[in-house]
């Protein structure tokens, strides 16, 4: 047992180290990240033997993939929101929010699940917490709240984000049948689903109370939501599971809404316009112009429409850039990637909304610099990442629970998947990391392959929540610095709720022979 144990708790202490960093010392993301790649650095040389060259080229791997496609992405993000709000476009869009309710409640709900849960079904890597949290601050929302509400959204639909890719990265890891694999992961999923959008009104008015007079309209969402989702995921896979159940849940939430806008709106949940507006469809169009161009570039460019995908899809340079492995590459897709795509629509709206180019360029920049020590957190972050994975850190802890635990295995099987997330910021990452554990793990203990297979995406859930990245990208979001710790803090009883509660879900569908 020792020699799988002080592997596993070495393997473990850049992960301690930024916990600790965060949430006792109180750091600031940048620095704790940093400091947490640098014992990595110290721990994987030390114990495993990685060469210096390796752990040069590990980590460059790391920054090189944090800043293509992850930074330029958030950064695409952010710098949309801020033109809107430049040109003046979103106080058009808050008063059109608020023309539907004037809750924040029943608006949050709108924004950062339904609203949210599309955009990381099409394209991901942050994009569900930097927009919605932005949007939800302009209704005057708290910033810590805006992110911890987008935070709880954003679990649950990672496994099917950015078009499927995790869940057909798992598939293809595997060699699981990609239609019975998503059907299986749609399954676990489906109760949290539903959870959801309860647990973000909670949290947006600081326990059950603020459920009183709407509890219908989270439970709705998230039902319209999580069907949808079994059904394609069943019938067509992973590609559109999110988008498809995002859209539905988006346009019976909204009339759900409608039918209670005649209602009277607590004091302390109702938004508050500084000025009266009327909206034509011309001045909605334009003022939406940029997050209409997301959605329609971001479909034509997806795999659903082939021919687009096919044309974009040389458009790439693959690479290898870490020295201890030949095999490993690092593709770099020049076009058709979120960031690219979401910036091109971004500067166009912009454009239509009536922004100069000199002003579009000013909020640019202003974006970057604000951006600034985001940047550095994700550097840290996927450097350590890379480290970890190539060192053979991730190794180690995999084969500590795999060994140790035996026929109770499967109680921790999403702990494997929520750990790969919150080291890494991916869905996919920790597919890719844990996905073959899982299966040999199943195999070995005579469980169904695709039940356990399937809950290492199912506690990627929770670790999304968790990721340090994701908590960063909400921060720079909003402008908020310094409070990754406290945000860290908050989500924390969430996110380890969920994967509680995921455990006792995976391992009773053993004990029953699911």
């Amino acid at each position: 047992m020792s020699e799988l144990l002080v592997p596993f708790i070495l393997a473990l202490t850049p992960i301690i180290w930024l916990v600790i960093a965060l949430i006792g010392l109180k750091q600031q993301a940048w620095m704790a990240s940093l400091e947490s790649m640098v014992v990595g650095i110290v721990v994987a040389m030390a114990f495993w033997h990685m060469t210096p060259i390796n752990v040069a080229t590990a980590a460059l791997e790391g920054f090189l993939f944090a800043l293509w496609p992850i930074v330029l992405v958030i950064i695409a993000a952010v710098f949309t929101y801020n033109l809107c709000v430049s040109t003046g476009a979103m106080e058009t869009i808050k008063a059109m929010l608020t023309s539907v309710s004037s809750d924040k409640r029943i608006l949050t709900i709108l924004i950062a699940w339904c609203f949210g849960n599309f955009m990381e079904g099409m394209a991901g890597f942050g994009t569900a917490v930097a927009i919605p949290a932005s949007m939800l601050m302009a209704l005057e929302i708290d910033p810590v709240t805006a992110i911890l509400v987008c935070l709880i959204a954003n679990g649950v639909p990672t496994m099917f984000g950015s078009v499927g890719i995790p869940t057909t990265t798992l598939a293809t890891q595997t060699g699981l049948d990609v239609l019975q694999l998503s059907y299986v992961q749609a399954l676990q999923v489906a109760p949290f689903a539903i959870l959801c959008p309860v647990l973000m009104v909670m949290a947006l008015g600081g326990g059950p109370k603020a459920l009183k007079g709407i509890l219908p309209i989270p439970i709705v969402a998230g039902l319209t939501f999580s069907l949808p989702q079994i059904l394609v995921a069943h019938l067509v896979g992973a590609e559109l599971a999110d988008v498809a159940g995002a859209v539905l849940s988006l346009v019976v939430t909204f009339i759900v809404a409608i039918r209670y806008s005649s209602r009277e709106v607590p004091e302390e949940y109702k938004v508050v316009l500084k000025k009266h507006m009327n909206v034509d469809v011309q001045g909605a169009l334009i003022s939406w112009s940029p997050f209409i161009l997301i959605f329609l570039v971001l479909l034509c460019t997806s795999k659903i429409v082939t021919p687009i995908y096919e044309f974009l899809a040389p458009f790439k340079t693959t690479v290898n850039i870490y020295a201890g492995n030949p095999d490993a590459t690092l593709t770099f897709t020049w076009i058709n990637t979120p960031g690219v795509l979401i910036l091109i629509c971004g500067i166009v709206g912009g454009l239509a909304q009536g922004a100069y180019l000199d002003q579009t360029f000013a909020v640019l920049y202003l974006t970057v610099v604000q951006m600034s020590k985001t940047i550095l957190t994700m550097l840290g972050i996927l450097g350590l990442a890379k480290i970890m994975t190539y060192s053979g850190m991730i190794g180690s802890i995999a084969a500590f629970f795999v060994g140790a635990l035996g026929g109770l295995y499967p109680l921790v099987a999403p702990a494997l998947g929520a750990l790969g997330t919150f080291v890494t910021g991916s869905g996919t990452s920790s597919e890719v990391l844990f996905g073959n554990v899982q299966l040999s793990a199943a195999q070995n203990l005579g469980i169904n392959e695709l039940w356990l297979v399937a809950s290492n995406s199912l506690g990627v859930s929770a670790g999304k929540m968790l990721a340090p990245q994701n908590i960063a990208i909400g921060c720079a979001a909003v402008d908020l610095q310094g409070k990754d710790g406290e945000l860290m803090s908050k989500i924390a009883p969430y996110a380890f709720g969920f994967l509680i509660l995921m455990m006792i879900e995976v391992y009773v569908g053993t004990i029953v022979g699911v």
